[in-house]
């Protein structure tokens, strides 16, 4: 990984917003995060990764809200991790710098951002993460994916009955899909509990976290899944959509 003697972000800022998270992050990981801010700002040149391109707003809006997901739930080392939609790499990314002992699986279905993705795994030397180019709705009929991770996020990615039903195939009984919603999503979460009871899981708890730095609270919802999927799911993506427009 490149070192530079000038970082490109507000180190003190990621630091201490780390640390309101209970994160402590060493030398080399501060290193890193600059290192892919910097292959951020510099691929959404020619690539439409982010709107948020500012080295503080960087810090804030995308690494400390993608630690909120290290915060909600004492995660277990070395466990299995699938990033749903991962676009530019958030959160996977910034929780497999903080925690590099998590085994980060990276899927989206646009194999540009999957490049940059990768890209930035090799840049950054992050060993124990990989990338998935695949639509969630496949990913979880697929027998090397379905029920074969220890716990799934997605960020903010859909309406949160789309999002367990792309996520909880992927998770293994006993295992939690986490859902990084905004504050105002109680009614969408709520409405999502008959079908998460279907899917095989239970709302084990809504964590509001306030993103450290920022005035933003997000509500990390905890997916626990008790039981196995059923089979029929989960549905193509055109009856998911149509199941949701129906009951919403």
């Amino acid at each position: 990984m490149s070192k530079s003697d000038s970082a490109f972000l507000p180190v003190e800022l990621l630091r201490t917003g780390a640390e309101e998270l209970d994160i402590s992050l060493n030398d080399d990981q501060i290193g890193q995060f600059d290192c892919f801010a910097r292959l951020l700002v510099d691929t959404n040149r020619t690539l439409n990764l982010t709107r948020i391109t500012q080295p503080d707003q960087i810090v804030t809006g995308h690494y400390l809200d993608s630690l909120t997901c290290l915060a909600a739930i004492n995660i277990k080392q070395g466990v299995r991790v699938i990033d749903v939609g991962a676009g530019a790499g958030f959160p996977g990314i910034p929780m497999k710098i903080a925690r590099p002992d998590l085994d980060m699986t990276l899927m989206d279905s646009s194999a540009k951002k999957l490049k940059f993705i990768e890209d930035a795994i090799s840049e950054l030397e992050l060993s124990g993460a990989r990338t998935v180019h695949a639509r969630a709705e496949d990913a979880g009929r697929d027998s090397d994916h379905r029920e074969a991770y220890d716990i799934a996020i997605a960020r903010a990615l859909a309406d949160m009955t789309i999002l367990v039903e792309f996520c909880l195939p992927l998770v293994k009984v006993g295992g939690v899909f986490i859902a990084q919603k905004s504050d105002a999503s109680a009614n969408e979460v709520d409405a999502a509990r008959p079908l998460i009871g279907q899917l095989g899981g239970s709302i084990e708890k809504v964590r509001q976290i306030t993103i450290p730095k920022e005035n933003i609270v997000r509500r990390l919802v905890v997916v626990r899944k008790h039981s196995p999927t059923p089979p029929q799911f989960p549905r193509p993506f055109s009856r998911i959509a149509k199941s949701k427009h129906d009951h919403g």
